[in-house]
């Protein structure tokens, strides 16, 4: 009786102190927003020039939340559109192309097939010069945009230029589809589903696709995940269900809020639950992606291919507020099956310097999969076999940057009627010296990898008052660097090469033949093609026997385009 008494008063004990600290934390909210609303007030009407009332509480408000972290966003009436667009829908009313600026000009850069744009003929490779009567010279991709978009059923009209003709064309908007399974297929005897976003009904997509393509009896399947920077986690639920047994918990969320601590558990029984299974990653691979990526792993249901991903595992959540605005916030961290958090950066402390850092070697924990393989928190989910990352030479990217392959790809498509299909085209050795006579007296410039540490070289004699006994070395190895620019192009071929070809084939194919056509360079695939097609070496990783490591150059290149 005297124990229960004592439980009972350590109870109520416990209670009184939470109201208190509740009544506290309502009272620095009160006393707070009340130094705020006086603040504001008196700015507003006593500074001695005229202030923007918005302004200076959007101000306020984005100066506020960048004390917390880069998901606890403010959205404004004006913004909650293309907020919806890009974390909750895949559509929206435009005409189905993609737009870049080139030179201060407007060109389309690819159209979606099947869609307005393509059904009344517009090509890539095509200026706009007004829309609804509107001349676009200065204004921002994004004000074309909004000006391209509208309710289906709409028209928008559009000035084209091709080829020195000036065209009136009149399209009539209709739903557009952004569908979160941007493809998927047979890629030999292996099922391949690729998944960009986790927005509304990507389960049902990736249930749909694996259906489909485990009727044709492959060996296995390939999820991948490389460059999806997530979205609904309750979708990456559904999606690990699939491949996963009944009542498994796959997710956890625990936030200060003892209400945001859930077990999000599979629902229903696994679809494909023996299918052999790979899952590739990268750097881009974030949030949702690594809950699925993370879940599977830990379950020992699949191998993770490729490099480590982002490592963000923050959970948020969106509130309504006053005149139709919104604010996203983060509520609680997620935790895959075996109890790791792969959040790699420490919001909540800054370091000297006052800037976030990455979590603490010192902290990293290792936990234990379902079979007893290692595995950690912190930085990410980490893959089972590497892959390594091969990165762009300074040559190609300034010819991406710069937009290089634009008007080849063009005149291209221009001479050529049709190609090869996309699984098989390359472009020969002298399409590639014509690409490279086309770059003659055009401005690519950009600084190598060993210029820029020739630069630091200098600066840093220059410090240690040092330049004056190697300046001539310095000066003798920089012209011989510039110099060597001459056959960058030739000395990086194979990597320009595979752009070009990215170019040229979406002319032909659109964006299900850029992505076929990449598939006979990808590194990460052919690894996971090796992984599925050997099941002793895959039974093996799953049992943590033995670590693998394939060293590649996966492809995949974008460019920074517009849709509508």
């Amino acid at each position: 009786m005297k124990k229960n008494k004592f439980a009972l008063l350590l109870v109520l004990a416990a209670i009184a102190s939470l109201t208190w600290s509740f009544k506290d934390d309502l009272f620095m909210v009160s006393k707070n927003m009340d130094i705020f609303a006086s603040l504001y007030k008196e700015i507003s009407i006593n500074y001695v020039e005229e202030t923007d009332p918005t302004v200076l509480m959007r101000t306020g408000i984005d100066a506020m939340l960048e004390t917390l972290d880069p998901y606890t966003v403010y959205v404004p009436e004006s913004e909650v559109e293309e907020f919806k667009l890009k974390y909750v829908s895949t559509q929206f009313g435009g005409i189905g192309m993609s737009t870049v600026f080139i030179g201060g000009q407007l060109f389309v850069n690819e159209v979606s097939e099947g869609y307005p744009a393509f059904k009344q003929g517009i090509q890539a490779g095509d200026q706009i010069i007004r829309v609804n009567n509107l001349d676009i010279k200065g204004k921002e991709r994004a004000e074309v945009s909004q000006l391209l978009r509208g309710p289906r059923g709409s028209t928008v009209d559009l000035q084209i230029k091709r080829e020195g003709l000036v065209i009136d064309k009149q399209i009539v908007r209709d739903e557009i589809m952004q569908p979160n399974v941007s493809y998927s297929g047979m890629i030999g005897d292996v099922a391949y589903i690729r998944l960009d976003k986790f927005l509304e009904n990507s389960a049902q997509e990736v249930k749909d696709a694996a259906i489909a393509l485990n009727n044709q009896h492959p060996k296995g399947m390939i999820l991948d995940l490389r460059y999806n920077g997530g979205g609904i986690l309750q979708e990456a639920v559904k999606i690990v269900n699939l491949f996963v047994d009944k009542d498994v918990v796959i997710v956890t969320q625990r936030g200060r809020n003892p209400e945001k601590i859930i077990n999000y558990r599979t629902s229903s029984a696994s679809l494909l639950p023996d299918i052999p299974l790979t899952v590739l990653i990268n750097g881009s691979s974030a949030s949702a992606s690594e809950i699925v990526a993370g879940a599977l792993q830990d379950l020992d249901r699949a191998v993770i291919i490729g490099q480590r991903s982002y490592g963000k595992g923050l959970v948020q959540q969106t509130f309504n507020l006053p005149y139709n605005s919104l604010v996203k916030v983060t509520v609680a961290k997620y935790y895959t099956p075996s109890g790791r958090c792969i959040q790699a950066i420490d919001y909540a402390h800054k370091n000297a310097s006052g800037e976030n850092s990455r979590i603490a070697d010192s902290l990293i924990t290792k936990f234990n999969t379902r079979t007893g393989r290692s595995v950690y928190n912190g930085n990410g989910i980490y893959p089972d076999v590497v892959v390594e990352p091969f990165k762009l030479s300074p040559v190609t990217v300034a010819l991406i940057g710069k937009s290089m392959f634009f008007d080849f790809a063009n005149a291209y498509k221009k001479n050529h009627a049709t190609i090869a299909d996309p699984a098989d085209f390359q472009i020969t050795d002298d399409d590639y010296q014509n690409y490279m006579s086309s770059l003659e007296g055009k401005n690519y410039n950009y600084t190598s990898t060993t210029e820029r540490i020739l630069a630091d070289l200098r600066t840093e004699a220059e410090k240690e008052k040092q330049l004056g006994e190697v300046k001539t070395d310095l000066d003798d190895i920089k012209a011989k660097l510039l110099a060597s620019r001459k056959e960058d192009l030739v000395t990086h071929k194979a990597e320009i090469k595979r752009v070009l070809e990215t170019q040229i084939v979406s002319r032909y194919y659109y964006e299900k033949g850029r992505i076929v056509q990449a598939f006979q360079y990808d590194k990460e695939i052919g690894a996971a093609k090796q992984v599925l097609g050997n099941s002793t070496k895959m039974l093996a990783i799953l049992k943590g026997e033995g670590n693998y490591k394939t060293i590649g150059d996966p492809a995949g290149t974008t460019a920074g385009a517009d849709s509508n």
